[in-house]
């Protein structure tokens, strides 16, 4: 309850950023149009995001009858694990994408899905792989998908609001060119903090229901290992073009290129590999001790 009543604080402070940036450049005119813009922005974000997002990164729908192996227990693998959940079976797609990540993404649990590389399918043993898919499907049962999304388009739309100001030169409420160049560069570092501290909360929840989804933490703390190391190697090309939507991936996707993560929108991962491991029954602190494959049968069975 506290942890969304703080999303919903953030959230409004990131639409009071939005109004007070068209204040700023339009005055009390472009402070309504840009709430009347941030509330057609959210609409259009709650019924189109998903489709976006997958089209973006050119996902493609699978199922449990597909041609290859290894997808048709992936895809049966989060049949299982949405069943563990007792919730509805989301869409489940993959992307043709050699960076190891996945995400999820959609409005409400009913008009969800997930999606996976083939990066991280190739890279990860099947137990690793239903921690990450129970992380996500943790995503969707928290209905973080659509926060998220909404937070990245009103951060994308933030910045792109700044971006005008150059243009605008500015008003008398902005201070003409210096408080245009101020705009440009201060509100998008605004929407970053903002989009920061609402991701990296909503990371550690999925964190923690996704490794009781699947029932073993272990999984996802070796799966979260491979994939930082894979991301910090792989760039991610999409992500790098479109980096509003690094914040929907389980790892941030833009650390191939190294970035500096000042503003990343996800935990350490050593962070959250320490708190999967004392969920553990022998509370281990390190990931060291765990085994990179698990040797058991995940989920899928």
């Amino acid at each position: 309850m506290l942890n969304s009543v703080r999303t919903a604080m953030l959230l409004a402070a990131l639409t009071a950023l939005f109004m007070g940036v068209g204040y700023l450049l339009g005055g009390g005119a472009g402070m309504i149009i840009a709430f009347l813009f941030a509330a057609g922005t959210n609409l259009f974000a709650y019924w189109n995001s998903d489709k976006m997002v997958l089209r973006m990164y050119k996902a493609q729908e699978v199922d449990e009858n597909h041609s290859s192996g290894a997808i048709r227990r992936y895809a049966k693998m989060v049949q299982s694990l949405a069943h563990n959940a007792n919730m509805p079976v989301p869409k489940i797609y993959v992307m043709e994408n050699d960076q190891p990540n996945a995400f999820a993404t959609g409005r409400n649990p009913e008009n969800a899905a997930v999606a996976a590389t083939t990066g991280l399918l190739r890279m990860l043993n099947e137990q690793e792989v239903a921690g990450v898919m129970a992380h996500e499907l943790a995503h969707v049962k928290n209905r973080d998908t659509l926060t998220m999304t909404i937070t990245a388009t009103i951060a994308g739309a933030i910045t792109m609001l700044a971006n005008f100001a150059l243009f605008f030169g500015g008003n008398r409420n902005g201070g003409g060119i210096i408080g245009a160049l101020a705009i440009m560069i201060l509100a998008p570092m605004a929407a970053a903090l903002v989009q920061m501290a609402i991701s990296r909360g909503r990371e550690y929840e999925a964190d923690r229901m996704g490794a009781e989804i699947c029932g073993h933490p272990e999984w996802l703390a070796s799966a979260l290992a491979k994939i930082s190391n894979g991301a910090a190697r792989i760039p991610n090309e999409t992500a790098e073009r479109h980096p509003e939507t690094g914040q929907l991936m389980i790892i941030n996707p833009l650390s191939g290129r190294g970035r500096d993560n000042l503003f990343s929108t996800h935990p350490a991962t050593q962070n959250r590999i320490d708190k999967l491991m004392a969920m553990t029954s022998g509370g281990a602190t390190s990931f060291g001790s765990v085994p990179a494959s698990g040797g058991r049968k995940g989920p899928w069975g």
